[in-house]
């Protein structure tokens, strides 16, 4: 898509080419379900409409957008950018597989840096409510991946016996 952008428009200006270029990459990615020359049709429509009110975003458009040379760059512009956007779309599965090794990855690193270090005040205190409230025996916690896991062992236990006990009286 890069490349083509460099053989294309060559008459504009930068600005002109990058704001062309842009709201026809735009039109491609909302409306892919279309064919190019549907895409084309109703870019040319839409530009003739708005250029007859005057009210155009592309003013020089005006006297160049019923030249052949023109529709033939726009066509191959919006041909790269639908085989972009469909390369894009075929890529989303390994780029989800991706983000999701990551995340994960990154989960473990965690993991093994809270493993390293001591429990935190807060841990500790809510680890000793917990253990008063429930009459659970304190064992001496080591890290903070063992303050969060044995927390969240007494909490997962408790709310189920919660459950259950609600369930039974019914």
């Amino acid at each position: 898509m890069y490349e083509i952008k460099k053989q294309i428009y060559l008459d504009f200006t930068k600005n002109q080419k990058s704001a062309l270029c842009n709201f026809l990459r735009a039109l491609v990615k909302k409306s892919m379900d279309l064919s190019i020359d549907d895409i084309w049709n109703s870019f040319y429509a839409d530009e003739k409409y708005y250029l007859e009110l005057h009210c155009s975003r592309f003013e020089f458009l005006s006297e160049i957008i019923d030249n052949e040379e023109f529709k033939s760059d726009t066509l191959k512009y919006l041909k790269e950018c639908k085989k972009y956007y469909e390369y894009k779309e075929k890529q989303r599965p390994i780029i989800e597989a991706n983000k999701e090794y990551e995340k994960q990855k990154r989960k473990f690193l965690q993991e093994v840096k809270m493993s390293k270090e001591a429990p935190t005040k807060k841990q500790l205190y809510y680890y000793d409510r917990l253990c008063k409230k429930y009459n659970i025996e304190k064992i001496d916690l080591k890290s903070k991946l063992e303050a969060r896991n044995e927390i969240d062992k007494i909490i997962t236990e408790h709310q189920t016996d919660y459950k259950i006990s609600i369930e039974s009286e019914e």
